[in-house]
């Protein structure tokens, strides 16, 4: 990069981090915190910088984002840039060395609740917008800037509300601005979640009468799934992650004479190209079976599935994967394409038949744990990634 260049870029990194900054001193907690604030600040800053923006709804008429749109002065596709600014909870405040919501920079660190997850993400695609309104003319399609505060309670209320908007331009494909210098995610597990109701016949802990309760019976399913017989990876796949089973709930009785007539779980698989949806819950009702006909109850046991979205993964052509791996090259930044074991937002664009990268960025620390901060030295270089990718997805 030339002088000029490099210069340039600084400059606008360090316009990045102001507003960053200003967002981390904004409390945007997931189901916490209004969100007016935060949004407010995004908003003041787009109408400075003349940028068209307009805000999200849900169904029920909550406000869930902001939605940026660039158009080009030529027929292409639109593309997307999609950072959260909402945020995790600060969790345990008194184990934080510094306050969540600092917003302060030490050593070269950006400090507090949302650095890395993912305002500094949001404050930079807000500047590329800005860049690239200057010369919207010359481009092909049309660029969104999708700023969502519904991403941390798992509702992704901002992208829905965004692809269910008649007047947007569909995307042909989505940049989601997650942390991490290392890796592009072109590709992550999928899931299938449900809720299992266990019964049995209630009773007195003290009784005479031997009665097999809903606990001991539950505990007994927890048993068969762990020993649950899920594939390996094969060497041949595309898909380099296998399959995973939790159980990450166990609910059921209270006080201590009364044996429940009811336990509940929550189980989460991850899921596959070569083990899907379908696989998951033919595994789940395989294991309820055997547990209803080893230890018989009154009722059998109940399955309510909660949640799926499909696996994904990119090719490494494929855009905008391919767009952002060459502007990586490009600036000299040595990045792998990575399949991420957890789902993301990634996964609900998937199964719209959306592409979409879910991971490239500042390297970071603390992210939804304590001491959160992001690394600000690398900025510049991310900033140009994502800017080349832009241009070249749009024919700039």
């Amino acid at each position: 990069m030339s002088d000029n260049l490099q210069q340039a870029a600084e400059a606008r990194a360090a316009s990045v981090i102001g507003l960053a900054r200003e967002l981390i001193r904004r409390p945007s907690r997931a189901g916490i915190d209004d969100y007016g604030p935060v949004l407010g600040v995004l908003e003041d800053w787009l109408t400075a910088h003349g940028l068209p923006h307009r805000r999200l709804h849900d169904a029920a008429g909550e406000l869930v984002g902001l939605l940026v749109e660039i158009p080009g002065g030529r027929p292409g596709a639109w593309w997307t840039l999609d950072a959260c600014v909402d945020t995790a909870p600060y969790g345990d405040e008194t184990a934080w060395s510094f306050p969540p919501d600092s917003g302060d920079i030490v050593d070269g660190w950006l400090r507090g609740r949302g650095a890395a997850d993912s305002k500094l993400a949001a404050a930079m695609f807000c500047h590329i917008a800005a860049d690239l309104m200057s010369h919207a003319a010359d481009l092909h399609g049309g660029l969104a800037v999708l700023l969502d505060v519904d991403e941390h309670t798992g509702g992704f209320g901002g992208a829905r509300a965004y692809l269910t908007d008649p007047a947007a331009a569909r995307p042909a494909g989505v940049m989601i601005g997650y942390p991490g210098l290392d890796d592009v995610v072109v590709g992550g597990r999928g899931l299938w979640r449900a809720s299992v109701a266990v019964h049995a016949p209630s009773g007195h802990s003290g009784s005479s009468r031997a009665v097999v309760g809903a606990i001991s019976r539950a505990a007994h399913l927890v048993r068969l799934l762990d020993a649950a017989d899920l594939p390996s990876v094969d060497g041949a796949s595309v898909f380099p992650l296998p399959p995973k089973l939790s159980v990450t709930s166990f609910h059921g009785g209270q006080g201590f004479s009364v044996t429940p007539d009811r336990c509940d779980l929550n189980v989460d698989i991850r899921t596959t190209p070569t083990f899907d949806a379908h696989d998951a819950e033919t595994l789940i009702r395989k294991a309820v079976a055997e547990l209803d006909a080893e230890l018989p109850a009154p009722k059998p046991t109940e399955i309510t599935p909660v949640a799926t979205w499909p696996p994904f993964r990119l090719a490494e052509g494929e855009q905008p994967a391919a767009a952002l791996l060459n502007a990586a090259a490009e600036a000299g930044v040595m990045v792998r394409a990575k399949t991420a074991g957890p789902s993301n937002i990634g996964n609900l664009l998937a199964g719209e038949g959306i592409p979409a990268t879910a991971g490239f960025g500042v390297p970071y620390e603390g992210l939804h744990g304590i001491d959160e901060r992001a690394h600000l030295a690398e900025l510049p270089q991310v900033y140009t990634v994502y800017r080349r990718a832009v241009l070249q997805l749009l024919g700039g």
